[in-house]
């Protein structure tokens, strides 16, 4: 099976991992931004946006990605990952696949904490009594900061609630591999956001990626959730660019 994708633009490969709070519409603004300078590709993972959440046998993010990739004839692209993209962007550094990473709220394999753990009991408690619109918004109101649109509210609860359903509608439900990586040998350019609005578990997770990667550094965007690039795209836009 091949996840759903697409690329525009031309020059040096950039890839877009979406967030799993959201799809690959969460890089809208990005991906008119970036394509003027580079060959953009966006993917939808498994379960998200237009890929079914369907497998014939355990998964990975990563390995969907790379088959992408291995498709359109790319062998080393920029990866961009939000938050739940993150495990597949590291995977793809770590087998040689990603020249720079730029990794926004990321997820980590820390210990989570109580503030993420409240997050994802109430989440799952809505959705065991059924309430999906419930738990999307839940995900909008947690996730997205001060500075996010009413348009960006209701664009992350429909891609939110999308995901859910179709999760949720699975039977039976996919295995996912999870991969152990070795973040002390990923030895690429990484850059590493974190959101000053964003619960203590990602900024930790922010933390502890910029201490472990070899060449990495942290930007704490004050006024940033977890989701800039829904919140601000116009500056994380500009941030992307000056980047890559």
């Amino acid at each position: 099976m091949t996840i759903w994708y697409d690329e525009r633009g031309t020059g040096e490969p950039v890839v877009l991992l979406h967030s799993t709070a959201a799809d690959s519409g969460m890089w809208d603004a990005q991906w008119e931004a970036l394509s003027g300078r580079f060959r953009v590709i966006k993917v939808d993972f498994r379960g998200y946006g237009r890929t079914p959440y369907q497998a014939d046998a355990p998964y990975s993010d990563g390995d969907d990605v790379a088959e992408v990739l291995a498709a359109l004839g790319v062998g080393r692209a920029a990866i961009v990952a939000s938050s739940g993209g993150t495990p597949a962007a590291l995977h793809l550094a770590a087998a040689g696949l990603a020249g720079k990473l730029v990794l926004l709220n990321p997820v980590s394999t820390l210990e989570p904490t109580p503030d993420v753990r409240a997050y994802w009991q109430e989440e799952g408690r809505l959705l065991e009594a059924g309430d999906v619109q419930g738990a999307a918004e839940l995900n909008a109101r947690t996730l997205l900061g001060p500075e996010a649109t009413d348009e960006a509210w209701r664009r992350l609860v429909a891609m939110q609630r999308h995901a859910f359903e179709v999760q949720l509608a699975a039977d039976p439900e996919p295995e996912q591999i999870e991969r152990e990586i070795t973040l002390k040998g990923i030895d690429v350019p990484a850059l590493i956001v974190a959101g000053g609005h964003d619960l203590p578990y990602f900024r930790a997770s922010a933390r502890h990626l910029a201490d472990e990667l070899p060449e990495a550094r942290l930007l704490e965007l004050e006024w940033a959730g977890h989701l800039p690039a829904l919140e601000r795209p116009a500056e994380i836009d500009a941030l992307l660019l000056d980047y890559l």
